[in-house]
């Protein structure tokens, strides 16, 4: 793109475009095949990641179908919130149809979660349990929630994040894009989320294969070695997964904002003091001078009130 094309663009547009992006898919170590989707476009801020339910007729097929649809819907215009609901809506009842009209794919459905960003805004859209992740300072927070059994009662803190990971139920969900109909009002739905994104954040949208493998701190770590290669961290991501068991597929979808480093690579900000520790030897030392010099000035005065010079 050349300097003139960028002058003409909105400046919503040139925001996004300083974010970096790439993803990573696996079949992972078990599974025949890979049915999970990824989409990216950078140039409008939206990132999709699908997953096509494990053990349901089809599932790659539902993943694809709802690519396809949330890509054809988002083509439109108007409200950030209604996009997002419409595009879910969209995907689901063709899938549904889909089923329906070929018996070979009846009982087909997916997971997603959907993310559009925009200025310093990021709306998710998410059904399921695949998983946004906020990544800022130093610290990682889940910003969806987990649409099953076990994880709601991880996200209301009466499992730990290693007993959620074990439990035999962990794969079950009780919301799914494509097992029945819907409208885009209906409740209980598409869980849909605004929050601020500061350039200095990043996010990561991942299937349920990654983090049945890693803990929300070793997704951290790892993403913070980015080094300006958003691929390399989400291949980093799939890799760390294949080597903790790959049990299932697996796929990691890395955004960064432009201010976005590894902890590493952060400097100190503008308003910390940095202040300098004396070695220990030193500082003894300039304690006793301080002393000594006190006792000599507490015996002048002693001496110069005796003599009648000061009062």
């Amino acid at each position: 793109m050349s300097e003139a094309d960028d002058r003409v663009l909105p400046s919503a547009l040139r925001a996004t475009l300083a974010w970096t992006s790439g993803a990573a898919t696996d079949t992972g170590l078990l599974r025949e095949r890979n049915e999970d989707r990824y989409w990216i476009d950078a140039a409008r801020g939206i990132y999709l990641v699908v997953d096509g339910v494990g053990g349901q007729a089809a599932g790659e097929v539902a993943a694809q179908t709802a690519v396809e649809a949330i890509r054809e819907s988002l083509a439109g215009e108007g409200d950030v919130e209604n996009r997002v609901r419409r595009a879910i809506t969209l995907a689901n009842n063709r899938i549904w149809d889909l089923a329906e009209a070929r018996a070979e794919l009846s009982g087909m459905a997916c997971v997603l979660t959907l993310a559009l960003v925009e200025d310093d805004c990021v709306t998710i859209g998410h059904v399921g349990d695949s998983r946004l992740y906020l990544i800022w300072h130093g610290a990682i927070r889940k910003l969806t929630s987990d649409h099953s059994p076990v994880g709601e009662v991880e996200d209301a803190g009466e499992l730990s994040e290693a007993e959620a990971m074990r439990h035999p139920r962990r794969n079950e969900v009780y919301r799914e894009v494509g097992s029945r109909q819907h409208g885009d009002g209906d409740a209980d739905f598409i869980e849909v989320r605004q929050c601020r994104l500061r350039p200095d954040a990043a996010l990561l949208l991942c299937s349920d294969g990654l983090t049945d493998q890693l803990t929300a701190e070793q997704v951290r770590e790892i993403a913070e070695q980015y080094a300006g290669d958003a691929v390399a961290v989400a291949r980093s991501l799939v890799d760390a997964a294949n080597d903790a068991g790959g049990r299932d597929n697996i796929t990691a979808l890395f955004v960064a904002g432009p201010e976005f480093r590894s902890v590493g690579g952060v400097t100190r900000p503008r308003w910390t003091t940095t202040r300098t520790r004396l070695p220990a030897r030193l500082l003894s030392s300039r304690m006793a001078f301080l002393a000594y010099g006190l006792l000599l000035g507490m015996l002048l005065w002693a001496a110069l009130r005796t003599r009648g010079i000061i009062p």
